[in-house]
């Protein structure tokens, strides 16, 4: 008698952790102070002169549900660390009914600065992700933060009418939270936002949020640079939050790169504009 056994076969799943912090050396110069790296989350450190700066890369290609990444950032006192990404990240087409999730930490101590500029994430048919970003900051430190969101790609004829995405934001300064922003979609994404009152047709989006001292002082200017799908506002005493709609990817960097060029200091990293 044969007996057979019956394999299931599970998707392949991904699992990536990266943490990395900045130090101050002097002169207005920073150096790496720490870093460590397992499975999928890898780092590309890049030159550049007044700061810590590092390409992130995703190995195993994109999300899918049931994978996990998560990274910690820290820009030591004084210390000045900004991130970006290779490419786009891309959220695929989960097998099951589970997740991808993204937890990333942002620590930012006494006079030190992080950029976080990550690329866009773009959210294919059927894929889910769940992400959060949680930034804590001393109140004499800046960060500046920008997470631009596609779903699907409008030049290709992509559409998401099934999909789940959550994303939350929470910024701590001195220990109090000052401010916190939660976006979520599920469903048919694609008529959500042709909503007017909701999307009005785009297929791309943007949180950019700066915190720090001066952060006043480039409101009145970055409100003259952005089109009519664009708004900016002071949330709270030093905290800028700025969101962005477009027709897809290329319009949104049109609105994105000239603020953020402004708020980096005009170092918006390379990769940002090949």
């Amino acid at each position: 008698m044969t007996h057979l056994t019956a394999i299931t076969t599970l998707p392949p799943r991904s699992h990536g952790k990266l943490t990395i912090a900045a130090k101050a050396r002097g002169a207005g110069l920073s150096a790496l102070a720490d870093l460590h790296q397992t499975g999928s989350a890898k780092i590309l450190m890049t030159p550049a002169r007044d700061a810590v700066e590092g390409v992130i890369l995703n190995t195993s290609g994109g999300l899918t549900g049931g994978d996990t990444l998560s990274i910690s950032a820290t820009a030591q006192t004084g210390a000045r660390l900004r991130l970006t990404t290779q490419a786009a990240e891309r959220v695929y087409r989960t097998a099951d009914d589970t997740t991808a999730r993204v937890r990333n930490i942002v620590t930012v101590e006494s006079g030190g600065r992080v950029d976080w500029l990550p690329q866009e994430t773009i959210l294919f048919q059927n894929g889910a992700l769940r992400r959060s970003l949680t930034i804590r900051m001393a109140s004499d430190a800046r960060v500046l933060v920008v997470e631009p969101v596609l779903f699907g790609r409008l030049a290709m004829g992509e559409v998401v009418t099934q999909a789940r995405f959550a994303d939350s934001l929470t910024l701590e300064r001195d220990g109090d939270l000052v401010f916190r922003d939660a976006s979520t979609l599920n469903g048919d994404i694609t008529a959500i936002l042709d909503k007017p009152a909701l999307g009005g047709g785009a297929r791309a989006m943007a949180l950019v949020v700066f915190a720090a001292p001066e952060a006043e002082a480039h409101l009145d200017p970055i409100r003259g640079m952005l089109p009519s799908t664009a708004g900016v506002s002071l949330v709270q005493d030093g905290v800028l939050v700025l969101r962005a709609l477009a027709e897809d990817g290329y319009a949104l960097r049109r609105t994105l790169i000239p603020v953020l060029d402004r708020l980096s200091g005009d170092a918006l990293p390379r990769s940002w504009r090949l």
